[in-house]
This record gives structure tokens, sequence and C-alpha cells, in this order.
């Protein structure tokens, strides 16, 4: 089955942001496109915005005036639904109300012919169960763009319960035809992205629950540390928090309350309190014309110890090891197996979070998880109340003879990215058991669909396959909530690769 012909008209229902963004992109792909939304003159309103920014591509010299002229004239306004008779492919933008989708589909479906392609664009809805309405659910299919869909190159192609193999295949070329990047994925809850996404915002809201660290270190520490391209926090008063708190709830609804996927209370507060974000001016930052700019916590400059012992290779954090020497500190090496860690010049150990706390052991701080050690600009620290002032002291010493800033956080189990990362890959290693997508599209979707310097699968083969297990495994034990329960898909995993070691 190969993609829609260009000459083959397609229609849009729903001309709100995502609408229109689709409308544009099948426009430029070269189709006639119909615009319909049942609230009167709203369609020509849509229509007249398109065009307005295709004018703005022109005056960017990113299309030509000839295609810009062409693609005005292949744009209509529709006044009714039996205008989109002769369409071969309709995508409904409507509100996140099944009942709205539903009724929307049984009136299509009245109209059109028996081989048009029928796609929802929900982001937060079950496409089995809004295709259930139909006679046909085998033609019904979701087409999940990203917002502005002209620009965001990720559409999830999502296959409900009931969609033929053809129909899916058929939307999945003709995505790519249009110039995007398709994943397929089967209907679950949240689909690739915002189910594997919920672990980004759940765990920096955990931390700052906890008091382990304020909004602006925590996103400074997932940006400069984790090589994440927003934190948490700023990347949630962007999208808005009613809607990303919208789209979390969902999902922990459709998964029967599942604790992997609770929502934050802070953030309920927030939403509360109508701090929305960027939108309303406040949310977890302060947007207003006279608001200063949250700085992160970073530690005042501490000397550097005279020399550190390894013991062990550091596993994740063993370019480490390099970047001390580069910068004088002499490493000695402990031939005898005591693990993977830094031993001080005052005797306290230096060891890279693994989902212990500081408090469980004799004069320990733990660092954080990097992306890139040479390349990441801050590494943030978890000392408890028995930490020695000493110990601390060189370990803020040493990474600052890194060239990093350090920030300190309380006694945080896992840290920030090394838990946040190990909850991404678990819940990927989990979907992809379940056969809700390939590792490819897992990784390409989390890439392109929300910017991930690595997609989850990526991380475990750089990070050694049984290490989100371990340090997950550590995190449950001292929170048997459920929370950080690594999936049997994991374990399965991490366990395998101990077999092929010979490990017994």
């Amino acid at each position: 089955m190969t993609a829609l012909d260009l000459s083959s008209p397609v229609a849009v229902v729903g001309t709100g942001t995502m609408g229109q963004g689709i409308a544009q992109v099948a426009l430029v792909a070269g189709h006639d496109v119909r615009l319909f939304d049942a609230a009167p003159g709203r369609a020509q309103d849509a229509a007249d915005a398109i065009v307005e920014r295709l004018d703005r591509l022109v005056e960017k010299d990113r299309l030509t005036v000839a295609d810009r002229d062409a693609a005005r004239g292949r744009l209509h306004a529709a006044g009714s639904l039996a205008e989109l008779a002769d369409c071969s492919l309709v995508v409904e933008a409507v509100l996140e109300q099944l009942d709205v989708k539903q009724q929307l589909l049984r009136d299509l479906e009245d109209v059109v012919d028996d081989d048009c392609l029928l796609a929802t664009n929900t982001s937060s809805l079950s496409v089995t169960a809004i295709g259930g309405v139909l006679r046909n659910p085998g033609r019904f299919v979701g087409l999940h763009f990203f917002n502005p869909a002209p620009l965001l190159p990720l559409v999830e192609v999502v296959s409900g319960f009931a969609t033929d193999v053809t129909s899916a295949t058929r939307a999945y070329e003709m995505a790519r035809a249009w110039g995007k990047t398709p994943v397929a994925c089967a209907d679950t809850p949240g689909f690739i992205v915002n189910r594997l996404a919920r672990p980004f915002y759940a765990e920096a809201f955990a931390a700052y629950e906890a008091q382990s660290a304020d909004p602006a270190t925590i996103d400074a520490v997932l940006r400069e540390c984790g090589g994440f391209r927003m934190g948490a926090f700023e990347l949630t008063d962007l999208i808005g928090q009613d809607v990303n708190e919208a789209v979390t709830h969902s999902v922990w609804q459709a998964f029967f309350q599942d604790v992997r996927f609770t929502p934050s209370l802070a953030q309920r507060r927030l939403v509360e309190s109508g701090r929305l974000g960027r939108k309303t001016g406040q949310g977890w930052y302060d947007y207003g014309d006279d608001a200063e700019r949250a700085e992160p916590h970073t530690a005042e400059q501490a000397q550097a110890p005279a020399y550190v012992v390894a013991e062990g290779d550091l596993g994740p954090a063993s370019d480490l090891l390099a970047l001390i020497r580069e910068a004088g500190v002499p490493v000695r090496e402990d031939e005898e197996d005591h693990g993977t860690r830094l031993v001080l010049p005052g005797g306290g150990q230096l060891v890279l979070a693994d989902g212990q706390t500081s408090v469980e052991f004799r004069d320990v701080v733990y660092f954080d998880l990097a992306l890139d050690y040479r390349r990441a600009t801050r590494i943030a620290l978890s000392a408890s109340q028995d930490t020695q002032p000493q110990t601390l002291s060189e370990a803020i010493g040493l990474f600052q003879a890194l060239g990093k800033d350090v920030s300190v956080l309380g006694d945080t189990p896992g840290m920030i990215v090394a838990r946040t990362v190990a909850r991404i890959v678990d819940l990927a290693h989990d979907a992809v058991a379940k056969g809700v997508a390939t590792e490819e599209d897992v990784d390409t979707a989390m890439r392109l669909g929300v910017n991930y310097p690595l997609g989850p699968f990526e991380w475990s083969r750089r990070l050694g396959r049984s290490w989100a297990h371990e340090i997950l495994d550590e995190l449950h034990q001292r929170d048997p909530s459920g929370r950080y329960a690594p999936s049997l898909a994991l374990y399965r995993h991490a366990y395998a690769t101990d077999k092929r070691e010979g490990t017994p």
C-alpha cells in the first residue's frame, strides 16, 4: 500500500492550532485541502491564517511565490461535511472529548466513500475507543502530530485494536511522503512519547517535593549535566501546567492509577492557583516584566584535593579519570576490588549515583550521572548530615577543578539525572516487550518528539544493560510503593546479559 496520490483531496475537521498545522503540512505537500469547523466562519478564518503563514515562509525564502500561490489555490473552507465526500483522507482535530469525536466520525462515515481513510490527531484518548463506533473501524487510525505540526518532524501512527494493517501502512507512508518521520505504535495510553516522557517530569517534581533542590537548580542539572534541552520546570511552564498535568492524569487513569504514573501534588496546586506558566505570566517561574531570573544553586569555590584513589573503573563515569588527570589532580589506582568509587584524601568516598542514600554509609558523597562528563558544565552532588564537611568540600573542589559548576542537593537517592534516565529506560523496555513499538521507533520518537539527547535504548547500551535495573532495584528497596520497581522486561534484559557474561 502506497501513500495517497497528490491528486487526492485531504480534509481536516477542527481548525484550532493543530488542525491548521496539519492542514498546512498536507497543503505544502501538494494536496487539495478542505477545512471544516462546526463554528460558523472559523474554517475561513483558519484558511486565512494558513495563507498568512505561507506568506511569511515566502518572506523567509523558505517557499517560492509560485508554490505559495499554488497552495493558496488548493485550500478551501468547507461549509458542511457534505463537501468532504470525495476526500481520500479526513483527519479530525476537534476537542479532546470522546463523545464529540465519536459523533463526528459517525457523521463522516455517512458522507465519505468506503475507501476513505479516517484519522484522529488525539494525544490522550484511546484510538480504539474513538473508532469503536464506526461500522468499519479497520480504516481508522491515529495520526498524532506534534505542535507546531509544520515544524516538528515526528508523527506517531497509532493502530487501534481494529485498525487494518493496510490502513496503518497507508497512513505511515502518507506521513513520510509529507516529509515527516513516522513511527508505528499500538494503541496504548500516551502512545510512545507521552507514555515514556512521564518520568522526566515526575522525578523532577518528586525531588522538589522532597526539598532536595529548587526548580532552577533541578532544571540546570537536567540541562547542564543530563544534556536535556530544557529542564522539567521550564518546559512545563512553556507547555502549560494545565496541559501537562492533564496528559499525566490521563495516562495515570488509563493505566488504572499505576503508581509509576502518579501525578504530582505540587503541580496540582500550581494548576489550582491559576499559575499555568508563560501564558499566565507565572508558573514555577515568574515571567513578569520586573521578575528576576531564577538562578540555580552553585557551590562556592573550594580547594581541589591533593589526589584521589580510584577503586574500580567508575562504570558509566569512567571518563572522569582522564579528566581528573588532565586537571592536574593525581589519580592513584587501587588494584584490589573494593567497588567503583573515588576515595578522597580525608578518607571520604565519592560514588556515582546508584539508588542508595548518603545517610546509609559513613562519609559518602554521591555525584549524578552526566550525558558526557567532558562536555557537562554542571555536576550535582548529594550529601547527608553525616557527611564530613571535608569530604563534601573535597568533592566540590574536585569537580570545580574540572571546570564544572557544582550544585549540592539534599540526600537524594538516585540523584536527578540518574533516576530519571533509569526510569525512562525501564518504561521503554516495558513498552517494547508489550508490543507498543520497536526499539528503533522508540528511540526515534523520544529524540524527535521531546528532543531527548539520546533515545532510551541508546542510553541503555551506553550505560550497560544492567545499569538501569540495578539503580531502580536499589530505589525500590528504599521506596517499596512500586514507583521504582523494575519491570519484568528490564529484569530479563539485565539477567540475560549476566548469563551471557557467565554470571550464575
